[in-house]
């Protein structure tokens, strides 16, 4: 009789398809979060049934549950996928398209030369080599601090994502003529004092620690959280000025691809919409 403790099936289970460096190399996760083996790569399984649903479904992309049970699911050494760095995201994103589709995915797109509809394939393993982790060694030193950063935890981004979207979603409704001129004044402060909230947040996340004069390192989060919101706020602008220049260095690059009526080359930017990349085919 079959021995129900052990699944004669198990051999035919899914196997690790390919294995891929991080862009952050392990740096980081939080203790706990990530088993990286000593060669620095980790396996990526190919997609299940219920991951391929899970990764369309709009909920749970909207409140990144699905983003988070699929890595889990596709990359068993990453313990807690809310705690990877944002840096780390699109890569393993790719990896696990890949392990489950293969390297290549059509892209649709129009030539800037002489306008021609396209349908082109990207290696993905192109893109995924050329994305790189940004250089958080540098402190930034301003009024005799040095501020170190770091990439956001994923759970930050994707809860500041949320955000934007809802106030996105009320200031568009504000161009309703029909609305009463004192709740749209009443709504648009308020949507304002959240996306400054927002603003705080993005740069109290994205901090590591702030040293002072002394050699003090403070890197207790409320500490610095209240440090931005009571500083000049010249302060806060530049820490968002060097966030948005580390954010490009670590944007997906463009691909390059070629006309098939003209024999031009143009490059295509990648965008990422989650539940669209992971349509086998596209």
């Amino acid at each position: 009789m079959e021995n129900m403790s052990t699944n004669p099936l198990a051999k035919y289970f899914r196997q690790p398809a390919i294995h891929t460096k991080l862009p952050s190399k392990g740096q980081f996760w939080p203790e706990g979060s990530l088993e990286l083996p000593v060669t620095g790569e980790i396996p990526i399984y190919p997609m299940t049934a219920k991951d391929e649903v899970t990764i369309r479904t709009p909920d749970a992309l909207m409140n990144g549950s699905s983003v988070v049970d699929v890595i889990q699911s596709c990359c068993p050494n990453i313990k807690d996928a809310w705690r990877m760095p944002s840096v780390d995201v699109d890569a393993l994103l790719i990896a696990i398209r890949i392990a489950s589709y293969g390297h290549e995915m059509d892209v649709d797109t129009h030539c800037p030369y002489c306008k021609e509809e396209n349908n082109n394939a990207v290696d993905l393993r192109d893109m995924l080599g050329r994305i790189v982790c940004p250089d958080f060694s540098k402190k930034i030193e301003i009024n005799g601090l040095k501020i170190k950063l770091k990439p956001q935890e994923f759970k930050s981004v994707n809860k500041q994502n949320a955000i934007t979207f809802e106030e996105q979603r009320i200031l568009d409704s504000l161009s309703n003529v029909d609305l009463d001129k004192e709740v749209r004044i009443v709504t648009i402060a308020a949507s304002m004092s959240k996306l400054v909230e927002l603003g705080i947040s993005t740069v109290t996340d994205s901090t590591d620690y702030i040293e002072l004069e002394d050699g003090t390192i403070v890197n207790n989060p409320d500490h610095i959280r209240e440090f931005y919101n009571k500083a000049d706020g010249s302060v806060v602008k530049s820490i968002q000025t060097v966030l948005i220049d580390t954010n490009k260095d670590a944007a997906i690059k463009a691909s390059s691809v070629k006309c098939v009526k003209c024999e031009k080359d143009y490059e295509v930017p990648m965008e990422f919409d989650y539940a669209n990349f992971f349509v086998k085919g596209s």
